[in-house]
């Protein structure tokens, strides 16, 4: 029996690399992306609502602590209510949310984890009903955004800091 350990548990905790920091080129470049994501939203009539409503699934899906902190807050500030985000995990078993809010729900869902066809396609129909093509765009590049920044977070392990209570 060997004496090394392959409990990566007992490894020493190093520092992440932030590898938004690494690599600032690739980082403005996907908040280049993002900023063009939300500009299409906003011009194809999505309310900031709806946005920061598909930022928060997608990162709850993902389990991005960072993006969840920060996109929680940008909700409340859009106006938003702390219920309906508190319900935003079950989303489909509430009537909290609008037919346009469920159909781009629905297709974050499906952007984030594209693998299930079935889903995909009955996505796809629900927000053909209630969305346009542009409409529809944009919460797919909305979700993409997000979907890639939950990985820089993630992958980077930033910090969520405590806010104090107001």
């Amino acid at each position: 029996m060997s004496d090394v350990t392959t409990d990566v548990t007992a490894a020493p905790v190093r520092r992440r690399v932030f590898i938004d920091k690494q690599s600032p080129q690739a980082y403005r470049a996907l908040r280049a992306t993002a900023e063009a994501a939300g500009v299409g939203a906003a011009e194809a009539g999505l309310d900031r609502r709806l946005v920061e409503l598909v930022n928060l699934r997608v990162s709850q899906i993902n389990g991005c602590a960072y993006c969840l902190n920060v996109h929680t807050r940008a909700a409340l500030q859009a106006g938003d209510a702390a219920q309906r985000l508190g319900t935003l995990p079950a989303w489909r078993d509430t009537e909290l949310f609008t037919p346009q809010e469920r159909a781009a729900l629905a297709l974050a869902e499906v952007t984030t984890d594209p693998s299930d066809a079935v889903a995909q396609e009955a996505a796809y129909g629900a927000a053909r009903e209630v969305l346009t093509d542009d409409q529809i765009s944009a919460v797919i590049w909305v979700a993409i955004a997000i979907n890639a920044f939950n990985r820089v977070s993630i992958l980077s392990k930033h910090p969520v800091r405590a806010i104090p209570a107001q």
